[in-house]
C-alpha cells in the first residue's frame, strides 16, 4: 500500500494571502480542512472565521460651530448576520472613547476663522484622547452657523480632510444642521418610540434650528438668525465681536451697538429678552410680523399643527434645562434664562420635553459611523468615466412610489429634497437614493425615469452623471430607458438592491476584473438613538459586499454574483489606515 499523504490544516491557506490555493495530483482528494479550529487559546476572537464576521471602527466627529468647537472618538461594533444566511453587518454597540471639552471657536476677526488656534484645539483633543489621526477608521467634519459663513471655512474642511484621512466634510446648511439637531438630541427617537409629534428648538451660537419630527421622521426645518455668540464682551463689557445679525437684533431691542462700544449688563438683558420674545413669535404666530419674518434665513414652517411636546438643544439649550451657570461673555446664558422664564410663564402651549443631548447633540451623531458594503445589480453606461467615486452625498427624497407613478409629482419630490439639504439642484454630484414598491412594469418604470429627468434639469443641461440607488431590482430597465428612449447624453450609473438614506456617502470602486464586479462602499450616519433604523436589527446601517457584476459584452444585460467573501478588497478596508504617514498634525 503507499504511504498515506500528510493532510494539513487550516494555517496552510495563509487566509486569503494565497487565492489560488488548488489540490493537485495525489493531493486532489486528501484534504483536512480544521475549520472549527479556534486557535491554541481556545478564544473565538483568534478564529479568522470569528473575526471575518466581527468588525470594529473607530471614528471621530469634529463639530465646529458659530460658539463652540469640540471631538468625540467612538468605537463601532459590527457584526455580521450569518445566523440568517446574510451577509449584512449590523451595529451592535457603540463606545464612546473620548469627548474632548467644548472649546469657544477661534475666530481671527469678522471674516475668518483662526485656523492656527483651531489646529491646536484638535492637535490637543488628539493627545488626550490617545488617538492617532491614522488610527480613525472614518468620520465627519461639520461646520455650521456662523462658523460657516466665514471665508476659510471651506479650506478649513479641506485641511481636516487631507490631514485626517478619508473624512465626509458635510458643510451642513441650515436645513441638515436643523435635521442633525433632531437626531442627536434625542427628540426623533422620542417621537419614533412614543408616537409624538415634537418640535425641537436647537439654539446655537449664530443660529436656531427649528425641526419638526413625527414619527421619527423629520416633517419640517427651518433656520431662524437668532443664537447666544452673535454679541460678545470682554471682561470690562467692552463688545469685542458683533456679527452682522447682532448688531441688527440690538438695534430692534433699541440699542446701536457698534464694535467697541461699553454694552451696560441691563442692556444686554434686554437685547436678550427681546430676543426670547422674538423667538417665541418666529414659532408661535402665523401670519408672521414683518420683523420677525425677517429674521428667518429659510422659509418658515407653515402650521405647526398638532404638537406633542417640545426640546430644546444646542448650547444655549444647557440654560433653558438649567445645566449650565457660567457665563462666557456673549448672550447665551441670558438668552437661555429669558426663554426658561417665558416657558414656565406658558409663552409656548406645549409640555417641555426632558433634556436630551444639548450642546454635544450635533457632534455625538456625527462621531458615530459604521460601514456597509451593498449591491446587486448594476447599469453603468461608462465605467471609466464614472468610476472611482468618493463621498458622493446621498439625498432620499420622500416619494412613494403608488400603482400609477407620476412623473410630476416625482420632480417636485426630487426638487424639494434638493431644496430642504441647501443644495442647489445641478451644481455638485449627488446620488439619489429611492424607495420602489409594485409591480416593475415597463410603463411604470418608463414613468419613473420621465420623473427622474424632470426632477434634475440643471444636472441634464451641464451634462454631469446621474447616480442613482433603489432598493427594487430595476436597475438594468430604468437605465436603459433613461439613455435610449430618453437619449440622456449624460453617463448614468444605477444600482438597485440597496437600501440608502438622507445622510448616507456612498463610494464606487473600479472594476474588478475578472469577476467585473463594482465594489460599493455606503457610509452612514449613525446616532446613538437612530429611528431611521427600527430596533429590528435588519434595520440597522450594516456592511455586506454584494459585488455588481457588469457584463459589458451583452448591452443592458448584466449578469450578477452575491459575492459573500466579505473580504472588504478595496480602498476601504475597516482596517486599513486612511492618513499618509507622517502627518502628525492639522497645521499646515
Amino acid at each position: 500500500m503507499a504511504e498515506k499523504k500528510p493532510g494539513h490544516s487550516l494555517t496552510d491557506h495563509q487566509y486569503g494571502a494565497n487565492l489560488g490555493h488548488t489540490h493537485e495530483g495525489d493531493d486532489a482528494f486528501d484534504h483536512d480542512h480544521d475549520h472549527d479550529d479556534l486557535g491554541e487559546d481556545g478564544s473565538p476572537e483568534n478564529n479568522p472565521l470569528w473575526v471575518q464576521d466581527h468588525v470594529s471602527l473607530t471614528s471621530v466627529g469634529m463639530d465646529i460651530g458659530s460658539s463652540g468647537t469640540q471631538l468625540i472618538f467612538s468605537r463601532i461594533n459590527l457584526r455580521r448576520l450569518g445566523e440568517d444566511l446574510s451577509s449584512r453587518y449590523c451595529v451592535v454597540s457603540r463606545e464612546t472613547l473620548f469627548q474632548s471639552p467644548v472649546a469657544l471657536t477661534p475666530y481671527r476677526d469678522q471674516e475668518r476663522i483662526d485656523e492656527d488656534k483651531l489646529a491646536e484645539i484638535i492637535d490637543e483633543a488628539y493627545a488626550q484622547s490617545g488617538l492617532h489621526p491614522d488610527q480613525i477608521d472614518s468620520g465627519v467634519v461639520i461646520l455650521t452657523g456662523e462658523a460657516l459663513r466665514r471665508q476659510n471655512a471651506q479650506a478649513i474642511s479641506e485641511l481636516l480632510a487631507e490631514n485626517g484621512g478619508e473624512f465626509v466634510c458635510a458643510a451642513a446648511g441650515h436645513h441638515l444642521e436643523a435635521m442633525l439637531a433632531a437626531y442627536g438630541s434625542g427628540a426623533a427617537r422620542i417621537s419614533h418610540d412614543e408616537g409624538k409629534r415634537i418640535l425641537n428648538v436647537d439654539i446655537g451660537g449664530g443660529t436656531t434650528k427649528l425641526a419638526l419630527v413625527e414619527g421619527g421622521r423629520i416633517a419640517a426645518m427651518a433656520a431662524v438668525h437668532i443664537g447666544g455668540r452673535l454679541q460678545v464682551v470682554d471682561a470690562g463689557d467692552r463688545i469685542v465681536r458683533l456679527d452682522p445679525a447682532g448688531r441688527h437684533l440690538a438695534a430692534e431691542a433699541g440699542q446701536s451697538w457698534k464694535l467697541g462700544d461699553h454694552a451696560a449688563r441691563a442692556d444686554m438683558k434686554r437685547v436678550a429678552e427681546w430676543m426670547a420674545d422674538a423667538l417665541i413669535a418666529a414659532i408661535r404666530e402665523r401670519p408672521l410680523p414683518h420683523a420677525i419674518e425677517q429674521l428667518y434665513l429659510t422659509d418658515p414652517i407653515g402650521e405647526l399643527g398638532r404638537i406633542d411636546g417640545v426640546m430644546f438643544s444646542g448650547g444655549v439649550g444647557e440654560y433653558v434645562y438649567g445645566r449650565e451657570s457660567r457665563d462666557f461673555g456673549d448672550m447665551g446664558k441670558l438668552l437661555g434664562t429669558a426663554i426658561a422664564q417665558r416657558l414656565e410663564q406658558g409663552a409656548l402651549p406645549w409640555p417641555l420635553l426632558p433634556a436630551g443631548e444639548c450642546i454635544r447633540a450635533t457632534a455625538v451623531g456625527a462621531s458615530e459611523y459604521s460601514v456597509q458594503l451593498s449591491g446587486n445589480t448594476i447599469y453603468i453606461s461608462s465605467p471609466g468615466d464614472l468610476l472611482p467615486r468618493k463621498n458622493l452625498q446621498v439625498l432620499q427624497p420622500p416619494y412613494i412610489c403608488r400603482e400609477d407613478i407620476d412623473p410630476q409629482e416625482l420632480a417636485r419630490a426630487i426638487h424639494g429634497h434638493f431644496t430642504a439639504f441647501d443644495i442647489q439642484e445641478g451644481d455638485s454630484e449627488v446620488a439619489l437614493a429611492f424607495r420602489w414598491a409594485g409591480a416593475p412594469a415597463y410603463p411604470r418604470i418608463a414613468a419613473f425615469a420621465r420623473g427622474i429627468a424632470q426632477g434634475l434639469p440643471r444636472t441634464i443641461a451641464s451634462g454631469k452623471p446621474l447616480y442613482l440607488v433603489l432598493d427594487g431590482d430595476i436597475a438594468q430597465t430604468l437605465g436603459a430607458i433613461l439613455r435610449e428612449e430618453l437619449k440622456l447624453e449624460n453617463e448614468i450609473l444605477v444600482i438597485d438592491g440597496v437600501t440608502l438614506w438622507d445622510l448616507d456617502y456612498i463610494d464606487l470602486g473600479r472594476i474588478r476584473l475578472p469577476s467585473h464586479t463594482v465594489p460599493v462602499t455606503i457610509k452612514s450616519l449613525v446616532f446613538s438613538e437612530d429611528p431611521r433604523h427600527p430596533n429590528d436589527p435588519g434595520h440597522h446601517p450594516h456592511g455586506h459586499d454584494h459585488s455588481h457584476d457588469h457584463d459589458h459584452e451583452h448591452g443592458h444585460h448584466h449578469h450578477h454574483d452575491h459575492d459573500h467573501g466579505h473580504t472588504h478588497d478595496h480602498e476601504h478596508d475597516p482596517h486599513h489606515r486612511h492618513v499618509k504617514p507622517g502627518k502628525k498634525t492639522w497645521k499646515r
